[in-house]
């Protein structure tokens, strides 16, 4: 004969060790943790916001640790799970509320604290909130079923801030400051999405398990909502959100929060729409873990480990991208295959960037090729030395105007007096050069000599005549 489901659910309440007569006790307690508007949770709440910014900025986990022990939103969250399971429309507003406000108020007190920082740099413990993955979501799931597995049995000496503290705040208040180191450093959107997107599944797989444990242990049974129904009625009369709800068409289903195959529904499909970017985050992890193994066995086969100074990898979707700095030479040879061995590894293709630090020698060496030679040391200054240059400088000028055609050049001297430079220049001419050629010929020289004042003198000796001589007889 089966099983029937009743029976089954007793069977592992009396596995749990749950006292039926402690179920009513434990309802109240978790409805009561939904109240947001109290001083001791806006305490806790500020505390544990407080606390979990500074650990993550100071990038301590020990600090983060003290945040997630204080775990304020623990109380909604689980009655959340419990009004999805007991059906309780009431309580599943209040907690709804009490979450999304609490949510706020710790992403802008923490926003406020980072804003107030004078440096907003992203550390490990930040980043480590940021890339949530299917991972995630497991430990998200296990955390819930244990806290809400301590509530059901009563609380465990500290209530339902207990155990939950321990096993489910790290997956809570942490990722809201995370989200607002995002919002407080300036809008930084790939913080704030991916920390949103590590909280709300968190909070999804904890109402999931929380919803789960309250069922199985038959927190909607009819028997056991009549006994609770008065006492919750009584405490949630004197509520302002409870008396604004009597007045609305809700005020008949407060008891009654719909049918529970479409409770489950709601769950599994939020759940399914979390998975999608969680799965494929988990990819992404798996490929970087093969890409950065076969990286590392790659590199080993280029020599030892610590001829490696620097490396940096980039890991893209379909390409990987290495880059060495090694203090020793490392032939093409091996180069290319380590390449190989990591695309056979991981099926991308793949970039190796090897570069050699030079020597001491090497640098030495280098230096003196790139010292600027020291100028040669200019001749010393005698006559000899300045006769010759004059010389050499007066030259060139000299022959580009002189007048070959008409004269015939003999000679030239170069000198100085008092007042003046003065070139005496002799030439061969059956008729004096012509004033318009002599002045020209002046200022010329004058300009490549660069000298202030020049006379020009110039001497003309007549061709000589040749006497025509007689043939001997």
């Amino acid at each position: 004969m089966a099983v029937q489901p009743s029976s089954y659910r007793e069977r592992v309440e009396h596995l749990l060790h749950i006292d039926p007569e402690m179920k009513p006790r434990v309802y109240l307690q978790v409805f009561n943790a939904a109240d947001v508007f109290n001083l001791n949770y806006a305490l806790e709440l500020l505390l544990s916001a407080g606390i979990a910014t500074l650990g993550l900025v100071l990038n301590s986990p020990a600090v983060v640790i003290g945040a997630m022990l204080i775990s304020p939103l623990m109380g909604p969250i689980i009655a959340a799970g419990l009004a999805f399971a007991a059906s309780d429309l009431y309580l599943g507003i209040k907690s709804v509320i009490s979450i999304f406000l609490s949510t706020v108020v710790a992403i802008m007190f923490s926003a406020w604290l980072v804003w107030l920082l004078p440096f907003h740099s992203a550390t490990g413990e930040i980043l480590a909130r940021t890339q949530p993955n299917l991972l995630d979501l497991g430990v998200a799931l296990f955390s819930g079923l244990a806290g809400s597995i301590v509530v059901c049995r009563g609380g465990g000496g500290g209530g339902v801030t207990a155990l939950p503290g321990v096993a489910i705040a790290v997956a809570l208040m942490p990722p809201l400051c995370t989200i607002g180191f995002g919002v407080g450093s300036g809008l930084l959107w790939n913080v704030i999405s991916g920390a949103s997107l590590l909280f709300v599944t968190n909070l999804a797989a904890i109402i999931a398990s929380a919803f789960f444990v309250f069922f199985i242990v038959r927190m909607d049974s009819p028997d056991f909502r009549m006994r609770i129904g008065y006492s919750e009625i009584e405490q949630a009369s004197p509520d302002r959100l409870y008396r604004l709800l009597a007045k609305t068409r809700l005020s008949r289903s407060l008891g009654d929060i719909g049918h529970l195959r479409w409770r489950i529904l709601m769950l599994l499909v939020t759940l399914l729409i979390l998975f999608i970017p969680l799965r494929k985050a988990l990819y992404q992890l798996r490929d970087e873990t093969i890409s950065r193994g076969a990286v590392h066995e790659a590199l080993r086969s280029l020599g030892p480990p610590s001829t490696v100074l620097t490396q940096q990898l980039d890991i893209q979707s379909g390409q990987i991208v290495v880059q060495l700095v090694v203090a020793a030479e490392v032939p093409a040879q091996k180069v290319r295959q380590a390449e190989r061995l990591i695309i056979q590894r991981t099926g991308k293709d793949v970039s190796l960037i090897v570069r050699k630090v030079a020597s001491a020698e090497e640098l030495a060496s280098l230096r003196d090729r790139l010292r600027p030679q020291p100028a040669p040391e200019p001749a010393p200054l005698t006559i000899e030395n300045l006769r010759a240059e004059m010389l050499n400088r007066l030259e060139a000028p000299l022959k580009e105007v002189w007048p070959v055609e008409t004269a015939s050049l003999l000679g030239y001297e170069f000198g100085f007096t008092a007042d003046e430079a003065v070139v005496r220049i002799r030439y061969e001419s059956r008729r004096p050069l012509d004033a318009t050629v002599q002045d020209m010929m002046s200022r010329i020289l004058q300009t490549r000599l660069q000298v202030k004042k020049l006379r020009v003198i110039l001497e003309r000796e007549r061709p000589s005549v040749r006497t025509p001589q007689h043939k001997a007889k």
